[in-house]
């Protein structure tokens, strides 16, 4: 399986002698799958094998499934209700009379509930009924592979997008690791300089306090581990990518990780130069995050 999103529409109909139905099906994130039907009075009974259905071809998404059927024109009849209309002429004629008004006409008759009654055919027996589940249930097949080949269609083009950003943020993190105060000599420079502010700290600083701080300002003047990590993360990124499987809630927490590092890269930097790498890199990983939401 291809990566896909979580986002598409897509419909399909069908028939028999008597009716004709047709099936829509939307899709939009979510954390999970969440399903909906909107099935009509009676037929409530294909809900199961409609959820197996999309439990086959899909692992994420708020699906929405909604099925309208018609009758065809002649599978119902119509009559007059005559001894209801001829009573209602009779007895309105009388009262008209009576209020001085005019008696009542064939058309307000007519539009009277219960003036015109409709027939339904006959209820389908046993083996007709599950003759068109089972018709009704394979037009809904048919729209629910429209739906993930439009999924997979938008996932293909999204993962073009995605590959892009993650080539930026590779080129950030060499950038980040070539600054001139990521690199080794800068960084051994600067802690002098406040390894030196600390011992001329008046009062003086007792030893195991000095200690933490020096060890405190040796952890924050090298980057070169969130570097490396920022470097771990876009690979795995990449490889999930490529996967052809549901990729959507690692990548999610792959953002998470991308997001800390460049955090930590802009709270130890020592220069500009490095403070913008840092804040391109969360704007590219706050992109890529964008488009993994949509991501099954």
């Amino acid at each position: 399986m291809a990566i896909a999103s979580m986002t598409g529409f897509a419909r399909a109909q069908g028939q028999d002698d008597e009716q004709s139905w047709h099936w829509e099906v939307k899709s939009v994130n979510a954390r999970g799958l969440d399903l909906r039907f909107r099935l009509p009075s009676g037929l409530d009974r294909l809900e199961v094998d409609a959820r197996a259905a999309v439990g086959t071809r899909f692992k994420r998404g708020n699906i929405s499934l909604g099925l309208t059927v018609s009758r065809h024109a002649g599978a119902a009849t119509l009559s007059v209700n005559r001894d209801l209309i001829m009573t209602l002429a009779a007895e309105g004629g009388e009262l008209a009379t009576e209020l001085g008004v005019a008696p009542p006409t064939m058309d307000g008759l007519l539009a009277l509930r219960g003036a015109i009654e409709v027939s339904e055919t006959a209820e389908p027996d046993e083996a007709t009924r599950e003759t068109r589940d089972a018709a009704m249930l394979a037009d809904l097949g048919t729209a629910l592979d429209g739906l993930l080949a439009m999924r997979r269609d938008e996932g293909a083009r999204l993962r073009v997008v995605m590959a892009e950003q993650l080539d930026t943020m590779e080129g950030l993190r060499r950038a980040a690791g070539a600054c001139a105060s990521a690199h080794p000599d800068a960084v051994r420079a600067r802690l002098r300089e406040q390894v030196e502010a600390l011992l001329e700290a008046s009062p003086a600083l007792p030893e195991d306090r000095l200690t933490q701080e020096v060890a405190l300002l040796a952890a924050k003047a090298d980057i070169q581990e969130e570097i490396d990590r920022l470097g771990a993360h876009i690979g795995a990124a990449k490889e999930l990518l490529a996967a052809r499987e549901a990729v959507g809630r690692r990548l999610d927490f792959l953002c998470q990780e991308l997001n800390r590092e460049a955090n930590t890269i802009c709270s130890k930097s020592g220069d500009l130069e490095l403070t913008r790498i840092g804040l391109d890199l969360k704007a590219v990983v706050e992109q890529f995050r964008e488009q993994v939401q949509n991501i099954e």
